[in-house]
């Protein structure tokens, strides 16, 4: 699973990697993410009613409603960061989004820990020119949480698909990976059906991906 990462992308930059134009760009000056948690807000690209792209925050994790297991009273509700993809077709969490509203989540590198007490945390990155080239996960996104009575739920927020975990992954987590979409295929992702986007919910090749940091209880922009 994916429960940290970062996006350190200048909006600008993020503009023209994910064809946003100008006027549909609303993050205005946000400034770089270097810490990225459930719960909190994040870069979107999603597509307008109209079919144009849009970058936009939104509160990662889709909410359901939680109960106090001693009073049986609301509490905090739950955020799910993760959507497993051989679930985004069938899970009644997942499945309308799936088909209605998937999105982009632009990113510059995600963690996964290994072990426990304390755990060792290990930063993947893509290989390229850049020290850490952007990219984007496969997203997807809802506005107003039906689980929700009050006012928090009338939020947009998102999530992150994951798939099974790749070679340079799997030592670190064995099991899951967040799926990262190549940029030949944002548009068939966003726009193509559900099938088609489905077949894009793969691991990413290991060959194309790097340990930038590791360490136990760094972030990735630390020193």
């Amino acid at each position: 699973m994916c429960n940290l990462y970062t996006n350190t992308t200048a909006v600008e930059a993020m503009r023209q990697l994910f064809k946003v134009l100008p006027k549909f760009d609303r993050l205005g000056n946000a400034p770089p993410l270097t810490a990225i948690w459930p719960k909190y807000d994040a870069p979107v690209v999603r597509l307008t009613p109209e079919g144009e792209r849009e970058l936009v925050m939104m509160h990662w994790g889709f909410l359901t409603r939680k109960l106090s297991k001693k009073t049986g009273k609301p509490i905090s509700p739950a955020a799910w960061n993760n959507a497993r993809a051989d679930k985004v077709q069938t899970a009644s969490l997942w499945r309308d989004s799936f088909v209605n509203r998937r999105c982009l989540v632009p990113a510059s590198s995600f963690r996964e820990a290994r072990g426990r007490s304390p755990a060792t945390d290990f930063w993947f990155a893509l290989k390229g020119d850049d020290p850490r080239p952007p990219f984007a996960f496969a997203g997807l996104w809802r506005h107003e949480q039906p689980e929700l009575k009050d006012p928090v739920g009338n939020i947009d927020t998102h999530t992150i698909i994951t798939t099974a975990a790749n070679e340079i992954v799997r030592p670190v987590h064995p099991d899951r990976m967040p799926v990262i979409l190549h940029p030949d295929d944002h548009e068939t992702y966003l726009s193509g059906s559900a099938d088609e986007a489905a077949a894009l919910l793969r691991p990413f090749p290991a060959e194309d991906m790097q340990i930038v940091r590791q360490g136990i209880g760094i972030l990735e922009d630390a020193p």
